[in-house]
Parts: C-alpha cells; structure tokens; sequence
C-alpha cells in the first residue's frame, strides 16, 4: 500500500498542468504572448493548447473598445509596441494600415485557416500561426490572401497534399463550428481580449490576460519566471 501511495505521488507530480492560449493573429500583443509561452514549454511542466479565437467577437461579447480606437491610446501603441517587440525579441514591423488589418479585414478567415490545420495537422499549427504573423506584422502581407495563407502553410512544413486538405477543411462546418467554440470558450471564462490564458489550477480555471502576466502567472503555477527568454543567458526580470 506505502509503495503504492508513493508510486501515486510521483505520478500526480509529473501530471503536466493544462493551459489554454487563446490568441488571435491579428494582435501583436498576442503575439508576444504566443511566443513566450511556447518558449516555456521547455522549462515548465505545462500541457499548452493552442486556440484561434475571432478576437472581434471576444471584445464585442465583453463590450470592450479596442484600445487603438481610443484616441490617446493610439500612439502610444505605437511606441509601445516596438519597446515590447525589443524586450520580448520578436520581429514586429508596423502595418501599413493597422486599421484595416485588425478592423476591416479581420481574423476570420486566417482564424478558420489554422483552425483547420488544428484539426487536420495539429503539429503544425504552433508554426503557422507564427507565420502569420511575421506576413502581417512583420513583412505587412495580407493574411487573408490565400497565397499569403499558402506561404504560411508551406513555411509551417505543410506538403502541397496537406494544404488542398486544410484548404478544403476551411469551409466544412466542423471548423466553423470550432473556431467559433474557442471564442465562446474564452468568453465563457472572462475573457476581453487576447492573449487570454486559462491554467487549469487544481482543477479550476485561472484567467491571466496581456503579455505581461507571466511572472504572476508563474507564482500560480508554482513555476520560475525566468524572463521572456528562458534558458538564453540574458533574462528580463
């Protein structure tokens, strides 16, 4: 019985806490958070989940405003988003027009994009969601071009069979449906806006939202924060 009670122990130690990211492409602030938290994968016992969300419909069933329609935000964003790019070291380049790509074209159909690789080739789905990223935010392409959404796909390491796949998968229900659950999912838990993660701590659900949560998003989940670049030599306390 002892060795079994140990045996247990060890077992329930090792057992990886879940975490949900829910992000949307559109977003460079969830862009960083993206990255950083998939930096840790290495260095906490986390068990992390991708999610696409239509950042949109998060802010519309919260009733938020989008920060960079607020009129003093707006260049501060700017400044702010290239001091957070140094810090965080992601490639970020401001769009052309922010406007347009957040507000006019939308996450919809780069959301379904990897919602269907999600489904049909879930490996790469960490891949070509940073993809998508470094075309809009880093190279300014339009995301929702399906030669863009190839270039991302092919970049992620998908054949040309696996695109005509994700391609078609797209449009079924099944990914509509799905994209649209991640978003009703993050909603359910709080959510406003993205990156929006949720720790399943013991069992219950902890909500940490922005890029600059993860020191106490750490202390939760009794892990070590060691910067937005662990394990490089050059953390960011």
């Amino acid at each position: 019985m002892r060795a079994a009670a140990v045996k247990t122990a060890v077992s329930a130690a090792k057992e990886k806490l879940k975490i949900d990211l829910y992000y949307d492409v559109t977003s460079p602030y969830a862009w960083f958070g993206f990255e950083v938290i998939n930096r840790y994968k290495a260095h906490w016992n986390i068990d992390l989940h991708l999610k696409p969300v239509r950042l949109a419909n998060v802010g519309q069933a919260a009733g938020t405003i989008a920060p960079a329609m607020k009129p003093n935000r707006a260049p501060y964003m700017v400044k702010d988003l290239y001091r957070s790019a140094d810090y965080f070291n992601v490639p970020l380049k401001m769009p052309s027009d922010v406007f347009e790509l957040m507000f006019v074209k939308g996450s919809l159909i780069p959301g379904r994009f990897l919602t269907a690789i999600g489904l049909c080739h879930p490996t790469h789905l960490e891949a070509a969601s940073r993809h998508l990223w470094l075309a809009a935010w880093g190279r300014d392409e339009d995301i929702i071009s399906a030669e863009v959404l190839a270039a991302a796909g092919v970049a992620a390491g998908l054949t040309p069979e696996a695109l005509v796949e994700v391609k078609e998968q797209m449009g079924q229900p099944v990914t509509k449906q799905q994209f649209k659950a991640h978003t009703d999912e993050a909603v359910g838990y709080g959510a406003f806006g993205v990156p929006t993660l949720v720790a399943h701590v013991g069992g219950k659900p902890a909500l940490f939202f922005g890029s600059d949560r993860f020191p106490v998003l750490a202390q939760e989940i009794n892990e070590l924060w060691m910067g937005p670049e662990p394990g490089t030599g050059s953390a960011k306390l």
